[in-house]
């Protein structure tokens, strides 16, 4: 009777085991947008933001992908590191990192900007998640000496944390007035686009590191 007993019980925690593993292994990978406005959709509808359009992308390659908006319109670096702990509550498996454009607009010393990044990412990869850097470009407007120091952070921080790095998030899309909305600074719906298609090989890769 002992032995009936203990091979029912064994062969219960073997289907038990191959039943959450199987809901595990088809659990949908999260992807965190971790931005400011030109993450969060500015001036657009929902439908025609970034999360809207970059998701339609991605599931025609992917199955089971979520992505999550996690941006809020006027963060600065320090913003995000204060909202950062309460944000990883969701669990990404990568986050898209864009933030500093405001600290940029409002002239914050660079080497603020940077170490609030830097702590950001450290504390991100203590997460085991994946960190895609985006960066971003100050004008000419701010004076070359900050303009240089600026758009030094995001290079040296990518190099220092070894992250997958996407140069500059408005690749093709600044200055270029029929990707803009009125401001002539957030990006319209044809912006989005351009924006998706540059930044999409960035996140193939992130993917394809925890696929393999």
């Amino acid at each position: 009777m002992f032995f009936k007993v203990f091979n029912f019980l064994k062969v219960t925690c073997f289907f038990l085991l191959v039943f959450f593993s199987s809901n595990l292994s088809s659990m949908p990978i999260k992807i965190m947008l971790y931005g400011d406005s030109l993450m969060a959709g500015y001036g657009l509808t929902q439908d025609k933001n970034l999360s809207s359009v970059l998701i339609n992308k991605i599931q025609k390659n992917y199955t089971d992908i979520d992505l999550i908006n996690a941006s809020v319109s006027g963060n600065t670096s320090n913003d995000g590191l204060a909202r950062l702990e309460w944000s990883l509550e969701d669990k990404p498996a990568v986050i898209i990192l864009c933030l500093g454009s405001n600290d940029m607009l409002r002239g914050i010393d660079p080497i603020i900007t940077k170490a609030n990044l830097n702590e950001i990412i450290t504390r991100i990869k203590e997460k085991n998640i994946i960190v895609l850097l985006s960066g971003m470009l100050a004008p000419d407007s701010m004076g070359q000496n900050y303009k240089q120091q600026f758009d030094n952070i995001y290079p040296e921080l990518a190099q220092k944390h070894k992250l997958i790095f996407m140069p500059f998030f408005l690749k093709d899309v600044a200055l270029q007035e029929e990707y803009l909305l009125d401001d002539y600074m957030h990006p319209n719906h044809e912006g989005i686009k351009v924006i998706t298609n540059n930044l999409f090989p960035y996140i193939k890769e992130a993917i394809n590191l925890l696929l393999n």
